[in-house]
């Protein structure tokens, strides 16, 4: 076997559409909007060359509806869009989550709000990621910091949708949808590819909301011959709705523990320099390329600063965030946005430290010379 591995010159669009080929995405129904058009032009080529299917729908209501029916129809499923296509598909959203679909949105976040600022990147809809579709609910968000890690990132967001059977969030920025690196791809075999369990017992016996479907479940296809009900509605073992207070309980106490009880195995982040540091600068997605530079710079002048970024931004990694707060006295949080991600740092924060948002929102990227600004200003 040619062990040689493939190098490519790749956008982050590329590199998440290549990605979700290679991880079995057979299925990809979407609206063009910038800047996440490039994932469903090389999807409607690439996919019918694996026995894929594509199709433009007429709008992002329809998008999302279809990822829906394919998955529940046995295919991994995707789409992909940016503020105000993600902004529509929220309804649909939530009926991915309590109907427990697996399936990955991509959102390719631009300035706004509205049409904004199409061309121009933002972080603008972490929130909206977590809390835009009503009631109670988790999600998974992951947004990666280079092309290299949008790819790996994924095929995480598709293992993660088909193990716990819920939506997962690419939540990609401007910068990294549209800036070209070099990207070295993983053999296949490196790499994690997680199928969905089937069924095994009889058709009668099979309960697809059953007290065994919190984490690593089967999800029996519709076609093969078990039959359940898939209804937005609070629904009871077998789908259909209910308005039982404790088949209501039952419902929604086990989606939450379905990602409450495996947060090791969700949550993923990294950090440099925390272990001496006075200043912490939490980062996620594209600015996080600026505040590694920035951590970079600081340390070489005598700055004891590290940084710490959530790859996985929904869960948020509460508990790991609060020890490395425990020793510093300044927190900065660099965003895209008027301010998001801070609020979560701000709870998990003691009263000795400060923390200070670094907030940018014309369209432009946060500088690492920014961030260097920041810092000691508040020093």
């Amino acid at each position: 076997m040619d062990q040689q591995k493939i190098v490519r010159f790749w956008q982050g669009n590329e590199a998440c559409a290549y990605a979700a080929l290679n991880v079995g995405c057979r299925f990809f129904g979407g609206y063009p909007i910038t800047p996440s058009t490039e994932i469903a032009e090389l999807m409607s080529r690439e996919l019918p060359l694996v026995n894929g299917t594509f199709i433009q729908m007429e709008d992002e209501i329809a998008s999302i509806g279809s990822i829906l029916g394919a998955s529940i129809a046995g295919m991994k499923s995707m789409t992909a869009t940016s503020g105000p296509g993600f902004s529509l598909m929220q309804e649909l959203l939530g009926l991915g989550c309590i109907t427990e679909v697996p399936c990955v949105i991509v959102n390719v976040q631009r300035a706004g709000p509205s049409t904004g600022l199409p061309t121009q990147p933002s972080q603008g809809d972490v929130m909206q990621a977590r809390w835009g579709t009503h009631g109670d609910h988790y999600l998974i968000a992951i947004s990666p910091s280079s092309v290299q890690e949008t790819y790996t990132a994924t095929f995480q967001c598709f293992n993660l949708a088909e193990k716990y059977r819920t939506p997962v969030i690419l939540l990609l920025d401007e910068v990294i949808g549209h800036m070209r690196e070099k990207t070295v791809i993983p053999h296949n075999f490196e790499m994690e590819i997680y199928d969905r369990k089937k069924p095994t017992v009889p058709s009668k016996d099979y309960l697809h909301y059953g007290a065994d479907t919190v984490c690593d479940a089967p999800f029996a296809s519709f076609g093969e011959g078990y039959r359940y009900h898939v209804e937005s509605l609070t629904h009871d073992e077998k789908g259909f709705p209910t308005n039982k207070p404790h088949e209501a309980l039952r419902m929604l106490d086990r989606q939450k523990s379905k990602f409450e009880d495996h947060l090791d195995e969700i949550i993923d982040f990294d950090e440099s320099g925390t272990e001496d540091a006075e200043v912490l600068v939490v980062a996620y997605g594209g600015v996080a390329r600026s505040a590694r530079q920035t951590v970079k710079n600081l340390r070489k002048e005598g700055l004891k600063v590290g940084i710490f970024r959530p790859l996985v931004v929904w869960p948020f990694p509460e508990k790991a965030l609060r020890q490395r707060l425990e020793k510093v006295r300044l927190v900065v949080v660099p965003e895209m946005n008027w301010g998001q991600i801070i609020i979560e740092v701000e709870r998990q924060a003691h009263d000795g430290v400060k923390v200070v948002g670094l907030n940018r929102y014309d369209g432009q990227i946060i500088t690492p010379a920014q961030i260097a600004a920041k810092i000691k200003e508040e020093l």
